[in-house]
């Protein structure tokens, strides 16, 4: 029986080599994006009460995301005020709610980081293609590189998301690179699959020639 094209050997290094590297990739990409674009774009007072725009909650924080206040309470204080600065990363960076308008809610902010969230969700599909590049691992590969921002935003924000912003830019930027990637590793699946055979010799005419008259 000829080999099969493809091995069918689990190999977990190799799986969780591709993992890590998918995951760094996202977020390398994410990293060149956010702060210039916070900084160019987002408004100036309410970006450094929350950490300015190199801070790593902009990107691990889905509150930041979602438009929704990074801000924390008291136990046992009234609700609506409650709120006695913002956090990050468990790490107080700013001081009171409202301090002549410091602090208060920036929507742009939530945009530019969902912009770039689907940009970096582009230059996953380039990483598929390289990394994964079997069709069939694309959904395996995005969903995984989902899930792992899913669980590291939850623990570092210390609440499951759920802002449905938050949750549409995630799956619209997921079936953007698992339609785009699997078409383009089918289509190169395809093509060299396409075994194009060289002409043959003179000298090896000849020989199956002469074989098929002595026959």
């Amino acid at each position: 029986m000829p080999p099969s094209r493809h091995p069918t050997s689990w190999d977990p290094v190799l799986l969780i080599s591709q993992i890590v590297s998918m995951q760094t990739l996202h977020y390398l990409v994410l990293s060149v994006l956010v702060p210039p674009l916070l900084s160019l774009f987002a408004e100036r007072s309410a970006l450094l009460y929350e950490g300015g725009a190199a801070n790593v909650g902009m990107i691990m924080d889905w509150r930041e995301m979602a438009g929704k206040p990074t801000v924390r309470g008291m136990p046992g204080e009234e609700r609506w005020r409650s709120y006695y600065g913002a956090w990050s990363g468990g790490r107080r960076v700013g001081e009171g709610w409202e301090d002549n308008g410091v602090g208060r809610i920036d929507p742009t902010r939530g945009w530019v980081i969902a912009i770039s969230w689907m940009i970096a969700c582009t230059a996953d599909i380039y990483f598929l293609y390289t990394l994964i590049r079997r069709p069939r691992l694309i959904l395996d590969s995005a969903l995984t590189l989902v899930f792992i921002h899913l669980v590291l935003t939850t623990y570092y924000s210390a609440s499951i998301p759920n802002s449905l912003f938050f949750w549409f830019i995630l799956v619209a930027g997921s079936a953007w690179t698992v339609i785009v990637a699997e078409q383009m590793c089918v289509k190169r699946e395809m093509t060299e699959g396409l075994v194009v055979s060289h002409p043959r010799d003179e000298d090896e005419e000849m020989e199956l020639g002469g074989v098929s008259r002595s026959d």
